[in-house]
């Protein structure tokens, strides 16, 4: 709700709240891998912060929607853009999540 309310004036031409939410969530999940990546944790913690805070937090079905807006408001263009940078901006983020929860040695 927040990141909708600090984007609204440029929600109109593109949906960056949900992209920065995606992205965040994304970055989250590459950290709680790597936290409880092969080790003894409780599966119930894992997936309620995996599956449970950052499925939540997400939302695949928003993203969806909106590239479907942007397409039928013959701005396909935009709704490319937007489904490459989701891509790229959520691997980037697992990744940098991975790279900054592993075990210092």
């Amino acid at each position: 709700y927040l990141t909708t309310l600090a984007f609204a004036p440029v929600a109109a031409a593109f949906p960056f709240a949900t992209l920065v939410v995606n992205v965040v969530g994304a970055f989250f999940i590459g950290v709680f891998a790597r936290l409880f990546g092969g080790t003894e944790a409780d599966p119930v913690v894992r997936l309620a912060l995996t599956t449970g805070l950052c499925g939540g937090f997400t939302t695949f079905s928003a993203m969806s929607a909106e590239t479907v807006t942007l397409v039928q408001q013959g701005r396909a263009g935009r709704a490319a853009l937007y489904v490459l940078l989701s891509l790229v901006l959520g691997f980037a983020a697992t990744a940098a999540g991975l790279m900054i929860a592993r075990p210092r040695s």
